[in-house]
């Protein structure tokens, strides 16, 4: 264990540099995380597949349990059960947009891991940088469980557990537990935990924050390091549904699956499940009692248990649901949480958006009416009152406080630019795929990967590493 332990200080060490004059010391926060004795346990997997460009290279590293799709270079980094998704990797000469401006890549577009910590985080490479575009990059930065890196380069940036960074460029930044942002380009900025920060300049600014007590209750650590709160508690009553996924690389569908929907292998489906034409369910999500309408798709570390999806549902990564009625073409946002039950279900109207880091904890039977933007905390229908709003009248706002949330700007740009990404993702994600070549999507393009294992150095100097392999076409 002697490199392995040097590992982890040189990468304490690195992102110390970064991080210290925020006033942040990472070395007990990782030290009471890393458990040198599990990163021996886990192999990694590695797909291949003829529709994503080929290159895999890492050095001195630990990438227990973790998946990578498309071109990566890990160096000197611990990536523990993680998933590295470079699906959506520009390839040379594509000209690179960035407003106004155009810049055509010199070469394809690699994911970059550098003296960095990532567990059991989702990356996934749409890039907005414009300064590297041949680099998704990820540098001395620590992401701790369940956090997601969606098209956000990252430089010196702490991620508390279950935060996301979206479409964004990080320097030196903190990002506190259960924390959402999407605000461009941000440099030694500290965002609150529980804060979900969306901006666009002179278009929009949203801001929502929920109360510490509140999200205490979701998601908090406890006296030995150990993360606590109904999210983990939700996760770990499933975890052992996984392990099976991992025993062998031979798989049979345990349900029926349309040739144009894929279902991976190193996902979870149990009882008595529907998975419709042109549908993705993707590594880790997990599927219990539950339909999903055609072009619906299940992201990483998505769960829907006991639920029923109609056409066109976007779960995004790490949103959960459990008895839920969901209309068509819904999105349910980046690590939201709807939680009905059996007698208390949460309904959820057609075109509606859940927003990201939304809470829908029913204390009582919810309904969410048709083309409704929902945000915050909600544990009662009375709560949907300063919790949510129909688009028509957020559209005709320019600046709007409604209990622990203010939005100033163009509120019709902003439900807009909400609608067209989401048909974004419904494209690439293939479901709107109607038998021709250039409507295929992630659903159609995934279903030919083959998958790869490496295993680390299990005993000596050097256990827990991974031997330096180039995987190359």
């Amino acid at each position: 264990m002697k490199r392995i332990n040097r590992l982890i200080n040189h990468i304490i060490s690195r992102i110390n540099v970064n991080l210290k004059p925020m006033g942040l010391d990472i070395e007990q926060v990782l030290k009471s995380t890393i458990k040198p004795d599990q990163l021996t346990k886990y192999y990694a997997y590695y797909a291949l597949s003829i529709d994503h460009p080929l290159y895999f290279k890492f050095q001195e590293s630990n990438l227990g349990g973790s998946y990578f799709l498309g071109k990566c270079d890990v160096d000197r980094s611990i990536i523990y059960l993680s998933d590295i998704r470079g699906d959506e990797l520009k390839t040379e000469g594509t000209i690179a947009r960035y407003g106004d401006v155009g810049t055509e890549l010199y070469q394809d577009e690699i994911i970059q891991i550098i003296n960095s910590f990532l567990i059991k985080t989702l990356v996934h490479n749409y890039s907005r940088n414009p300064e590297i575009p041949e680099y998704f990059r990820i540098l001395n930065t620590v992401a701790m469980y369940y956090a997601n890196i969606h098209g956000t380069t990252t430089e010196g940036v702490y991620l508390g557990a279950f935060s996301t960074v979206d479409l964004s460029v990080m320097h030196n930044c903190i990002v506190g537990n259960y924390s959402y942002v999407q605000a461009g380009d941000l440099s030694t900025v500290c965002i609150d935990p529980g804060r979900v920060w969306i901006k666009a300049d002179w278009k929009y600014e949203f801001n929502y924050r929920y109360p510490t007590a509140t999200l205490e209750e979701y998601v908090s650590w406890d006296e030995e390091g150990e993360l606590t709160g109904l999210f983990a508690d939700f996760v770990g009553e499933r975890r052992s549904d996984f392990l099976p996924m991992y025993d062998s690389l031979a798989f049979e569908s345990p349900v029926p699956v349309p040739e144009t929907a894929f279902l991976s292998r190193y996902a979870v489906v149990k009882g008595d499940c529907v998975i419709n034409d042109n549908c993705l369910v993707a590594q880790r999500a997990y599927i219990e009692e539950s339909f999903l309408g055609s072009g619906s798709n299940a992201q990483e570390n998505s769960f829907i248990v006991n639920s029923e999806c109609s056409a066109l549902v976007v779960v995004a990564h790490g949103g959960k649901m459990v008895h839920s009625i969901i209309g068509e073409k819904v999105f349910i946002g980046f690590n939201s949480f709807l939680y009905g039950t059996a007698d208390k279900k949460v309904s959820v109207g057609s075109g509606s958006i859940i927003m990201p880091h939304t809470i829908i904890h029913a204390d009582e039977p919810i309904t969410i009416p048709d083309d409704t933007l929902v945000w915050g905390h909600v544990r009662t229908q009375k709560d949907l009152k300063i919790q949510s709003m129909s688009f028509n009248d957020f559209s005709k706002e320019e600046a709007i406080s409604l209990g622990n949330m203010t939005f100033k700007g163009n509120g019709k740009t902003f439900i807009h630019d909400f609608q067209n990404r989401i048909e974004h993702i419904l494209v690439d994600n293939g479901a709107r795929y109607d038998g021709q070549k250039s409507s295929r999507g992630h659903a159609q393009r995934t279903k030919s990967v083959s998958y790869n294992l490496f295993r680390p150095y299990l005993a000596g100097e050097k256990e827990g590493l991974f031997p330096t392999i180039i995987v190359e076409d």
